[in-house]
């Protein structure tokens, strides 16, 4: 009888083996002898302290050299509590927790979907699967959006709800440092932006049993102007530099920052 389960959270704790639609060509498997551990050394890590401070200027310094030489950089004391992101942890674990039954509901393998839980990347049209589930959301404006999020867990919404109109507030500081950092006006960036969009991807790796042929996540750059990640405990995010992969190990309560295609372009 067809497996006919459509998620690897449900698929994964079944499995000694990895299927053949999640195995990469031999060329393009994880390599970890090639991967170098990082430190402070090669990610930038920026205290954002005293960006409204006497330091902004040293601090805007750091965000352009991160910008132009790495398109990397970690930043702590960001202003996003502690208590909201162990909270939007907790509510990330619990949602994909729920019975299968419940999780469904969000299910939806087209990408124009605005609020969707699906596999992989995009199951239609790639040859070779991404060992990860994701729920990807829309979320600003929020009012378009939050009646689509699920329900369940009873407080999904209004945790994400805050977690995005902060992390939205974030991303208008870098942009307004970036900004600066290129000898532009502050708000140059953002009212260049025209209509803005927001987006959010929960994404679960459950545990593979042959994590040497597959990944949760394939080498790729992002499409979009900024990409603000955080990572739990697990480490397993690589970043590319100088035609080296390097690890970034997780710290807590502090996030990636990732300049996309778009402000590359710009």
């Amino acid at each position: 009888m067809a497996n006919t389960k459509l998620l690897l959270t449900d698929l994964a704790p079944t499995m000694s083996h990895v299927p053949s639609n999640y195995i990469r060509p031999i060329s393009d498997r994880p390599n970890l002898s090639d991967v170098q551990i990082s430190d402070q050394g090669f990610i930038p890590l920026i205290d954002l302290q005293g960006l409204e401070g006497p330091n902004r200027e040293d601090i805007i310094k750091q965000i352009g050299q991160a910008c132009q030489h790495d398109g990397f950089f970690q930043v702590k004391n960001h202003g996003i509590p502690v208590t909201m992101i162990s909270k939007i942890m907790d509510v990330a674990r619990e949602f994909f927790r729920l019975p299968e039954s419940e999780r469904m509901k969000n299910y939806s393998d087209d990408p124009s979907k605005t609020t969707r839980l699906s596999a992989s990347f995009n199951v239609k049209t790639e040859t070779v699967s991404s060992w990860r589930d994701f729920l990807r959301l829309h979320c600003y404006p929020l009012e378009d959006y939050v009646h689509e999020w699920p329900s369940n867990p009873p407080s999904f919404r209004e945790d994400l709800a805050e977690y995005c109109t902060s992390i939205r507030g974030l991303v208008l500081r870098l942009l307004e440092a970036i900004s600066e950092s290129l000898g532009l006006q502050r708000d140059y960036i953002e009212k260049a932006l025209g209509k803005q969009a927001q987006h959010m991807a929960l994404n679960y790796y459950p545990p593979c049993p042959q994590p040497e042929l597959t990944y949760g996540l394939p080498g790729h750059t992002d499409p979009n102007l900024i990409t603000i990640l955080l990572q739990d405990d697990v480490p397993g995010l690589q970043v590319l530099r100088n035609g080296k992969w390097i690890a970034v190990n997780p710290i807590p309560n502090t996030f990636i920052i990732n300049i996309g295609d778009q402000m590359q372009v710009e």
